[in-house]
Protein backbone atom coordinates (compact mmCIF):
# COMPACT_ATOMS: atom_id res chain seq x y z
CA UNK A 1 0.00 0.00 0.00
CA UNK A 2 1.34 3.43 -0.94
CA UNK A 3 0.01 6.83 0.12
CA UNK A 4 1.40 9.05 -2.65
CA UNK A 5 2.35 12.60 -1.76
CA UNK A 6 0.59 12.54 1.56
CA UNK A 7 -2.84 11.55 0.24
CA UNK A 8 -4.76 8.65 1.72
CA UNK A 9 -5.19 7.73 5.37
CA UNK A 10 -2.41 5.90 7.24
CA UNK A 11 -3.28 3.15 9.70
CA UNK A 12 -4.64 4.34 13.06
CA UNK A 13 -1.71 2.67 14.84
CA UNK A 14 1.54 1.27 13.47
CA UNK A 15 5.25 0.73 13.81
CA UNK A 16 6.99 3.41 11.76
CA UNK A 17 10.39 4.30 10.34
CA UNK A 18 11.07 7.78 8.98
CA UNK A 19 13.77 8.56 6.43
CA UNK A 20 14.70 9.52 2.91
CA UNK A 21 15.51 5.89 2.07
CA UNK A 22 17.18 7.08 -1.13
CA UNK A 23 18.61 4.14 -3.03
CA UNK A 24 17.02 1.66 -0.59
CA UNK A 25 20.33 0.07 0.33
CA UNK A 26 21.35 -2.81 2.59
CA UNK A 27 21.34 -0.56 5.65
CA UNK A 28 17.74 0.36 4.93
CA UNK A 29 16.99 -3.36 4.63
CA UNK A 30 18.23 -3.87 8.19
CA UNK A 31 15.94 -1.09 9.43
CA UNK A 32 13.04 -2.62 7.49
CA UNK A 33 13.69 -6.02 9.07
CA UNK A 34 13.74 -4.55 12.59
CA UNK A 35 10.59 -2.58 11.80
CA UNK A 36 8.81 -5.74 10.68
CA UNK A 37 9.79 -7.47 13.91
CA UNK A 38 8.52 -4.58 16.03
CA UNK A 39 5.27 -4.46 14.07
CA UNK A 40 4.83 -8.21 14.42
CA UNK A 41 5.29 -8.09 18.20
CA UNK A 42 2.56 -5.47 18.46
CA UNK A 43 0.27 -6.94 15.82
CA UNK A 44 0.45 -3.69 13.83
CA UNK A 45 1.37 -2.75 10.26
CA UNK A 46 4.93 -1.67 9.45
CA UNK A 47 4.91 1.77 7.82
CA UNK A 48 7.72 3.76 6.19
CA UNK A 49 7.44 7.55 5.96
CA UNK A 50 9.59 9.13 3.28
CA UNK A 51 9.73 12.51 1.55
CA UNK A 52 9.52 14.05 -1.91
CA UNK A 53 11.53 15.99 -2.80
CA UNK A 54 14.58 15.36 -0.64
CA UNK A 55 14.40 17.84 2.27
CA UNK A 56 17.83 19.18 1.30
CA UNK A 57 16.35 20.48 -1.95
CA UNK A 58 14.10 22.72 0.14
CA UNK A 59 16.66 23.77 2.74
CA UNK A 60 19.69 24.24 0.48
CA UNK A 61 18.74 23.72 -3.19
CA UNK A 62 22.25 24.49 -4.45
CA UNK A 63 23.68 21.59 -2.42
CA UNK A 64 20.85 19.08 -2.71
CA UNK A 65 21.94 15.60 -3.82
CA UNK A 66 20.67 14.23 -7.11
CA UNK A 67 18.20 11.48 -6.17
CA UNK A 68 19.04 7.81 -6.64
CA UNK A 69 15.42 6.70 -6.76
CA UNK A 70 12.09 8.19 -7.76
CA UNK A 71 9.41 8.17 -5.05
CA UNK A 72 7.64 5.34 -6.86
CA UNK A 73 10.79 3.23 -7.08
CA UNK A 74 11.58 3.86 -3.41
CA UNK A 75 8.10 2.72 -2.43
CA UNK A 76 8.36 -0.41 -4.60
CA UNK A 77 11.66 -1.42 -3.03
CA UNK A 78 10.46 -0.77 0.52
CA UNK A 79 7.34 -2.84 -0.11
CA UNK A 80 9.59 -5.59 -1.52
CA UNK A 81 11.35 -5.60 1.86
CA UNK A 82 8.07 -6.47 3.58
CA UNK A 83 6.95 -3.00 4.64
CA UNK A 84 3.15 -2.93 4.73
CA UNK A 85 2.64 0.68 3.67
CA UNK A 86 4.71 3.59 2.42
CA UNK A 87 3.69 7.22 2.88
CA UNK A 88 5.38 9.78 0.63
CA UNK A 89 5.17 13.13 2.39
CA UNK A 90 5.59 16.38 0.43
CA UNK A 91 8.68 18.19 1.67
CA UNK A 92 8.13 21.94 1.61
CA UNK A 93 9.12 25.00 3.60
CA UNK A 94 6.17 24.57 5.96
CA UNK A 95 7.20 21.02 6.87
CA UNK A 96 10.84 22.02 7.27
CA UNK A 97 9.77 24.68 9.80
CA UNK A 98 8.00 22.21 12.10
CA UNK A 99 9.86 21.90 15.40
CA UNK A 100 11.10 18.44 16.36
CA UNK A 101 8.72 17.99 19.31
CA UNK A 102 5.80 19.09 17.14
CA UNK A 103 6.79 16.67 14.37
CA UNK A 104 6.84 13.85 16.89
CA UNK A 105 3.49 14.82 18.44
CA UNK A 106 1.56 15.74 15.30
CA UNK A 107 3.04 13.40 12.70
CA UNK A 108 4.44 10.31 14.40
CA UNK A 109 1.90 10.13 17.20
CA UNK A 110 -0.99 12.16 15.82
CA UNK A 111 -1.12 11.12 12.21
CA UNK A 112 0.39 7.65 12.39
CA UNK A 113 -0.44 6.61 15.93
CA UNK A 114 3.11 5.31 16.28
CA UNK A 115 3.45 2.61 18.93
CA UNK A 116 6.97 1.68 17.86
CA UNK A 117 9.65 3.67 16.02
CA UNK A 118 12.77 2.26 14.35
CA UNK A 119 15.54 4.62 13.20
CA UNK A 120 19.23 4.70 12.38
CA UNK A 121 21.76 6.24 14.76
CA UNK A 122 22.18 9.37 12.63
CA UNK A 123 18.44 10.12 12.39
CA UNK A 124 17.61 13.82 12.61
CA UNK A 125 14.19 15.45 12.46
CA UNK A 126 12.40 18.75 12.86
CA UNK A 127 13.34 22.33 12.05
CA UNK A 128 17.11 22.92 11.82
CA UNK A 129 17.51 19.14 12.24
CA UNK A 130 17.31 19.82 15.96
CA UNK A 131 15.83 16.45 16.84
CA UNK A 132 18.14 13.47 17.25
CA UNK A 133 17.80 9.95 18.62
CA UNK A 134 18.43 11.16 22.18
CA UNK A 135 15.47 13.53 21.93
CA UNK A 136 13.39 10.86 20.20
CA UNK A 137 14.19 8.41 22.99
CA UNK A 138 12.99 10.91 25.60
CA UNK A 139 9.77 11.64 23.70
CA UNK A 140 9.01 7.97 23.09
CA UNK A 141 9.71 7.02 26.70
CA UNK A 142 7.27 9.65 27.95
CA UNK A 143 4.53 8.19 25.73
CA UNK A 144 5.31 4.51 26.24
CA UNK A 145 6.34 4.15 22.60
CA UNK A 146 8.93 1.50 21.74
CA UNK A 147 12.09 2.86 20.12
CA UNK A 148 14.85 0.85 18.48
CA UNK A 149 17.97 2.61 17.24
CA UNK A 150 19.80 0.59 14.59
CA UNK A 151 23.58 0.81 14.25
CA UNK A 152 24.97 1.58 10.78
CA UNK A 153 25.68 -1.41 8.56
CA UNK A 154 29.42 -1.43 7.85
CA UNK A 155 30.78 -3.13 4.72
CA UNK A 156 34.49 -3.10 3.89
CA UNK A 157 35.17 -0.74 6.76
CA UNK A 158 32.69 1.96 5.68
CA UNK A 159 29.04 2.50 6.59
CA UNK A 160 26.54 1.77 3.84
CA UNK A 161 24.80 5.04 3.02
CA UNK A 162 23.07 6.86 0.18
CA UNK A 163 26.09 9.18 -0.04
CA UNK A 164 28.39 6.19 -0.53
CA UNK A 165 26.12 4.90 -3.29
CA UNK A 166 26.19 8.28 -5.03
CA UNK A 167 29.98 8.30 -5.04
CA UNK A 168 30.12 4.82 -6.53
CA UNK A 169 27.50 5.47 -9.20
CA UNK A 170 29.02 8.83 -10.08
CA UNK A 171 32.29 6.95 -10.64
CA UNK A 172 30.59 4.32 -12.82
CA UNK A 173 31.04 1.55 -10.25
CA UNK A 174 27.45 0.36 -10.58
CA UNK A 175 28.32 -3.26 -9.85
CA UNK A 176 29.90 -2.31 -6.53
CA UNK A 177 26.97 -0.02 -5.74
CA UNK A 178 24.57 -2.82 -6.53
CA UNK A 179 26.26 -5.10 -4.01
CA UNK A 180 25.23 -2.59 -1.33
CA UNK A 181 21.68 -2.10 -2.62
CA UNK A 182 18.55 -4.23 -2.43
CA UNK A 183 18.19 -4.18 -6.24
CA UNK A 184 20.15 -3.04 -9.28
CA UNK A 185 20.55 0.69 -9.84
CA UNK A 186 17.76 1.86 -12.12
CA UNK A 187 17.25 4.71 -14.55
CA UNK A 188 13.73 5.37 -15.79
CA UNK A 189 13.17 7.40 -18.94
CA UNK A 190 10.88 7.97 -21.88
CA UNK A 191 12.02 6.79 -25.32
CA UNK A 192 12.27 9.64 -27.79
CA UNK A 193 13.51 10.02 -31.35
CA UNK A 194 17.28 10.33 -31.67
CA UNK A 195 19.64 10.69 -34.62
CA UNK A 196 18.90 7.05 -35.61
CA UNK A 197 22.54 6.41 -36.43
CA UNK A 198 22.49 3.16 -34.49
CA UNK A 199 19.81 1.67 -36.71
CA UNK A 200 21.81 2.46 -39.85
CA UNK A 201 24.84 0.51 -38.57
CA UNK A 202 22.92 -2.45 -37.15
CA UNK A 203 22.63 -1.38 -33.51
CA UNK A 204 19.32 0.46 -33.01
CA UNK A 205 19.02 2.23 -29.67
CA UNK A 206 16.25 3.54 -27.45
CA UNK A 207 17.13 7.13 -26.56
CA UNK A 208 15.93 7.94 -23.05
CA UNK A 209 14.85 11.38 -21.83
CA UNK A 210 13.10 12.78 -18.74
CA UNK A 211 15.53 11.01 -16.39
CA UNK A 212 15.42 12.61 -12.94
CA UNK A 213 17.89 10.40 -11.05
CA UNK A 214 21.68 10.36 -10.97
CA UNK A 215 23.39 9.33 -14.22
CA UNK A 216 26.32 6.93 -13.87
CA UNK A 217 29.73 8.06 -15.10
CA UNK A 218 30.16 8.24 -18.86
CA UNK A 219 30.65 4.82 -20.39
CA UNK A 220 29.04 1.66 -21.70
CA UNK A 221 27.14 -0.59 -19.30
CA UNK A 222 25.50 -4.00 -19.21
CA UNK A 223 21.87 -3.67 -18.18
CA UNK A 224 18.53 -5.39 -18.06
CA UNK A 225 15.44 -3.76 -19.61
CA UNK A 226 11.86 -4.99 -19.32
CA UNK A 227 9.38 -4.45 -22.16
CA UNK A 228 5.81 -5.72 -21.83
CA UNK A 229 6.85 -8.45 -19.42
CA UNK A 230 9.85 -9.59 -21.47
CA UNK A 231 13.36 -8.93 -20.17
CA UNK A 232 16.13 -7.98 -22.58
CA UNK A 233 19.86 -7.90 -22.03
CA UNK A 234 21.05 -4.46 -23.08
CA UNK A 235 24.18 -2.49 -23.82
CA UNK A 236 23.67 1.08 -22.59
CA UNK A 237 25.80 4.06 -23.53
CA UNK A 238 25.83 7.06 -21.18
CA UNK A 239 27.57 10.07 -22.69
CA UNK A 240 27.99 12.13 -25.84
CA UNK A 241 28.45 10.55 -29.25
CA UNK A 242 31.98 11.89 -29.54
CA UNK A 243 32.70 9.97 -32.75
CA UNK A 244 30.10 12.17 -34.44
CA UNK A 245 31.25 15.39 -32.80
CA UNK A 246 28.44 15.63 -30.25
CA UNK A 247 28.88 17.05 -26.75
CA UNK A 248 25.41 16.53 -25.27
CA UNK A 249 25.20 13.64 -22.81
CA UNK A 250 22.55 11.09 -23.77
CA UNK A 251 21.43 7.68 -22.55
CA UNK A 252 20.99 5.12 -25.32
CA UNK A 253 20.04 1.48 -24.77
CA UNK A 254 20.47 -1.26 -27.35
CA UNK A 255 18.05 -4.04 -26.40
CA UNK A 256 19.62 -7.28 -27.59
CA UNK A 257 17.19 -9.33 -29.67
CA UNK A 258 14.41 -6.74 -29.58
CA UNK A 259 12.65 -5.55 -32.71
CA UNK A 260 9.81 -3.09 -32.50
CA UNK A 261 8.83 0.50 -31.91
CA UNK A 262 9.49 1.86 -28.43
CA UNK A 263 8.90 5.56 -29.07
CA UNK A 264 6.91 7.13 -26.26
CA UNK A 265 7.42 4.09 -24.02
CA UNK A 266 8.69 4.48 -20.45
CA UNK A 267 11.58 2.08 -19.86
CA UNK A 268 13.23 0.91 -16.65
CA UNK A 269 16.93 0.24 -17.18
CA UNK A 270 18.65 -1.78 -14.44
CA UNK A 271 22.44 -1.35 -14.50
CA UNK A 272 24.50 -4.44 -13.70
CA UNK A 273 28.12 -3.57 -14.49
CA UNK A 274 30.36 -1.28 -16.50
CA UNK A 275 31.80 -2.54 -19.79
CA UNK A 276 34.13 0.29 -20.87
CA UNK A 277 34.78 4.03 -21.04
CA UNK A 278 33.29 6.33 -23.65
CA UNK A 279 35.82 7.08 -26.38
CA UNK A 280 36.26 8.47 -29.88
CA UNK A 281 36.54 6.09 -32.85
CA UNK A 282 38.39 6.91 -36.03
CA UNK A 283 35.81 5.40 -38.37
CA UNK A 284 32.31 3.97 -38.47
CA UNK A 285 33.80 0.52 -39.09
CA UNK A 286 35.91 0.80 -35.94
CA UNK A 287 32.84 1.94 -33.99
CA UNK A 288 30.72 -0.91 -35.35
CA UNK A 289 33.35 -3.47 -34.40
CA UNK A 290 33.50 -2.11 -30.85
CA UNK A 291 29.69 -2.03 -30.55
CA UNK A 292 29.58 -5.72 -31.46
CA UNK A 293 32.10 -6.43 -28.69
CA UNK A 294 30.08 -4.29 -26.26
CA UNK A 295 26.89 -6.18 -27.04
CA UNK A 296 28.63 -9.53 -26.58
CA UNK A 297 30.09 -8.42 -23.25
CA UNK A 298 26.74 -7.08 -22.04
CA UNK A 299 24.99 -10.30 -23.05
CA UNK A 300 27.54 -12.38 -21.08
CA UNK A 301 27.16 -10.24 -17.97
CA UNK A 302 23.36 -10.39 -18.04
CA UNK A 303 23.33 -14.13 -18.80
CA UNK A 304 25.43 -14.91 -15.73
CA UNK A 305 23.58 -12.52 -13.41
CA UNK A 306 21.54 -14.28 -10.72
CA UNK A 307 19.04 -11.37 -10.42
CA UNK A 308 19.40 -11.20 -6.63
CA UNK A 309 17.04 -9.13 -4.53
CA UNK A 310 18.12 -8.65 -0.94
CA UNK A 311 15.34 -9.73 1.41
CA UNK A 312 16.53 -9.35 4.99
Amino acid sequence: MVFPLGSGKPPEACAVAVGNFDGVHAGHAVIAARLRLAAGRLGLPAVALTFDPHPASVLRPDRAPVPLTTPRRRAELLLDLGIDAVCVQPADAALMAVEAEEFYAEVLRGRFGARAVVEGQDFRFGARRAGDVAMLERLCRSDGVELEVVAPLVVDGEPVSSSRLRRLIDAGRVGEARSLMTAAYRLTGVVTTGARRGATIGFPTANLTDIVTLLPALGVYAARVQVDGDVFASAVHVGPNVTFGETRVSVEAHLIGFSGDLYGTTLDVDFLDRVRDTRHFGSVDELTSQLAADVAAAARIVATDPIPNRKT
